[in-house]
């Protein structure tokens, strides 16, 4: 039965709010709402499940006119589902996060089909960008940053604030949780933390989890590339990506929200020493039963 956790509003920035759904875990993910003049806003993503938009939709009517733009980070469906509820808006993505929306439509639905999704409708964004693009909402400027080729995802964007020094990372950095790169890339995580860093944010809202700094990305970092050594050390050994997340046991980074996503992790850190491409696609569905094996079931989800 799913546990109904609900969301905080929080305004991190004069008119820039962090919508946070806790705890953070798998599809209880963070939006964002930039308003500028005369209520004209920008929404950082969207949540999982009908229920759960319908009240995003409230908490942003609240605050501003119904968003001019609506920008997705990329194209996991705890970010994009609630899309359709905001009909007034133009969507943006990074052009690769289209393509896989577009591809993948509900599916995520799939893997928790004891959660309450609702009347769900995919809507695909109607604008894209493949490096960069800058929006003006209401005075307020918002820099779309594509950090690829891959890391979470093929098609990430952060989303930038650069007068108000605020940074919408997307699923790029958890917070208190582990990150994910089982379609994205470990050498291409670390490239985006460091392109993260050098942006010099204050606030950083990352795609799970509370509101923090720039010791996010450090924190992030850091994961990457414990996980970039384990993975050398492991093929070295002769162990599969399963063998030796069990033998790391109570590793540094095992109390982290979702720490079985050691598993997939360390399948694209193996990809990556063979060869294997940022991104190159690995086979998801055997991955995530082999994630829940280690986890002794499949991993809560309480959208």
């Amino acid at each position: 039965m799913s546990v109904q956790v609900e969301a905080t509003t929080t305004e991190i920035a004069d008119g820039v709010y962090a919508y946070v759904q806790p705890h953070g875990g798998w599809c209880l993910n963070n939006a964002g709402l930039v308003v500028g003049a005369n209520g004209q806003a920008l929404l950082v993503d969207t949540v999982a499940t009908e229920r759960r938009a319908r009240l995003l939709r409230e908490e942003v009517l609240k605050r501003a006119a119904p968003p001019r733009a609506l920008v997705n980070t990329h194209f996991h469906g705890d970010h994009t589902f609630g899309n359709y509820l905001f009909p007034e808006a133009v969507l943006f993505a990074h052009e690769e996060a289209r393509t896989m929306m577009s591809a993948t439509g509900l599916g995520l639905t799939g893997l928790w089909p004891d959660v309450c999704w609702g009347e769900l409708e995919v809507a695909l964004p109607d604008v894209t960008y493949r490096d960069a693009l800058t929006l003006r909402i209401g005075g307020v400027r918002a820099e779309l940053l594509h950090l690829g080729p891959a890391a979470h995802t093929t098609g990430d964007t952060a989303v930038w604030l650069p007068e108000q020094r605020v940074l919408f990372a997307g699923d790029l950095l958890m917070s208190g949780a582990a990150p994910f790169c089982l379609m994205g890339s470990v050498s291409g995580s670390l490239a985006a933390m460091e392109r993260l860093r050098d942006l010099g944010a204050e606030t950083v809202v990352p795609g799970h989890g509370p509101v923090g700094g720039p010791d996010l990305i450090e924190s992030n970092a850091a994961y990457f590339r414990w996980l970039a050594e384990q993975a050398r050390l492991g093929v070295a050994a002769g162990l599969t990506p399963l063998q030796l997340a069990r033998e790391l046991g109570d590793g540094p980074f095992c109390a982290l929200l979702d720490a079985e996503r050691l598993v997939p992790n360390l399948h694209r850190a193996y990809a990556e020493l063979a060869g294997a491409a940022p991104g190159d696609p690995l086979d998801v569905g055997a991955l995530f039963q082999e994630m829940a094996e280690f986890n002794g079931g499949v991993p809560a989800c309480h959208a």
